[in-house]
């Protein structure tokens, strides 16, 4: 019979079972009270920013819980983010160089918490776009966990290239454990008690790395302290890399050469396998429609029955993760992309370098 489940049939379908075991469990931040009255500053790294920022400002504003303070720290910039943050009235940290040793980012928010004066830090991304109630939820889980608490923010997408991040956005979820404890960070959304940044060091012990995000959570760990990580569906935004194609390729490539050496050995397998189902499919049908060469089971049929039921396994598992549903089922489009990145990124991990934001960052591994 067409449908005889083979040996490579029945890989095929453990292959994405997988997917919905990885993807089984996305936690969202707790929905619990803060507890007192807690100074919170929120500590805002700005690099050319002038069109999101306005926005992030904005939404601060209207937090059901307010912050103590909000500190914009100029990192470098070089079109108008200074005067639209402070025309708002928030403080803004004016920074003239970069030390040695030091990514932009990771100073900024260095020289952010020396300006700063709150129990509970908070550092957010100029490009994210905050639900009423995240500040709230985001310092009430830091009291009630400690260590540091992340945010990995929903990818909201709006020209037709954004939608290629799709695997990007997933890929990085399955690689790791989420919830309380997890033992992984977002850089785009951290919070912590001064206490806790102060007893790890600060950002002076990640000074270094372009994706800080990573060995920060290493350092809590080190110094005994919980990482948890939640996703940011209904809660927490951002549009990433809203210009064009380009930055795009950049930003995952910068994230992929540093972030690939410290992901589990055993969740990488599982993604893998996971991943190398859907390259299947994303041939196999196409393959099989066109008359292109393959192997494996020929028959369109056949073929066309594993493609859409990775496509609507895709199209479940995105949701909470980004607006790419539409893209589901097109997904060899963002399959190609992502094996181009990715080819592109190995290649650069020992030897490149990228421009991001107008200045060279170093994509060789750096020791520890």
């Amino acid at each position: 019979m067409i449908m005889d489940l083979d040996i490579l049939s029945m890989t095929l379908i453990f292959r994405w079972l997988i997917g919905w075991i990885l993807m089984w469990n996305l936690p969202r931040l707790p929905d619990i009270a803060v507890i007192g009255s807690p100074k919170v500053s929120v500590l805002i790294p700005a690099r050319n920013e002038e069109k999101s920022l306005p926005h992030l400002l904005t939404a601060l504003n209207n937090q059901s819980f307010k912050p103590y303070e909000i500190i914009v720290i100029d990192d470098q910039f070089i079109d108008n983010t200074a005067n639209i943050a402070q025309q708002t009235g928030v403080k803004v940290i004016q920074n003239n160089f970069l030390p040695k040793g030091w990514t932009g980012k990771n100073w900024a928010l260095k020289t952010g918490y020396n300006n700063s004066s709150g129990d509970i830090l908070v550092f957010l991304d100029a490009d994210t776009e905050p639900g009423q109630d995240l500040l709230r939820r985001l310092v009430a889980t830091v009291q009630h966990l400690g260590g540091l608490v992340s945010i990995q923010p929903y990818h909201r997408t709006e020209r037709p290239y954004e939608q290629l991040a799709m695997l990007f956005n997933l890929v990085g979820l399955m690689s790791v454990k989420l919830g309380a404890r997890g033992g992984v960070a977002f850089g785009p959304a951290m919070a912590t008690s001064r206490e806790n940044y102060e007893l790890v060091g600060s950002h002076e012990v990640v000074a270094k790395y372009v994706v800080e995000d990573w060995f920060m959570a290493h350092a809590y760990e080190n110094s005994g302290l919980p990482v948890s990580a939640y996703i940011g569906y209904e809660q927490l935004n951002y549009r990433m890399y809203p210009d064009n194609i380009q930055n795009l390729i950049d930003g995952f490539d910068k994230n992929f050469a540093t972030a690939a050496g410290e992901v589990s050995w055993v969740r990488m397998f599982a993604v893998l396998l996971w991943l190398s189902g859907l390259f299947w499919a994303a041939w196999c049908f196409p393959a099989s429609l066109f008359g292109l060469p393959m192997v494996g089971n020929q028959s369109l049929l056949y073929n066309g029955v594993l493609y859409f039921a990775f496509a609507i396994q895709l199209a479940i598992v995105i949701k909470p993760v980004g607006s790419f549903r539409l893209t589901t089922f097109f997904f060899p489009i963002p399959v190609v992309f992502f094996l181009a990145v990715f080819i592109k990124s190995i290649l650069k991990l020992k030897h490149g370098q990228i421009e991001w934001k107008g200045r060279k960052i170093s994509t060789r591994i750096q020791s520890k």
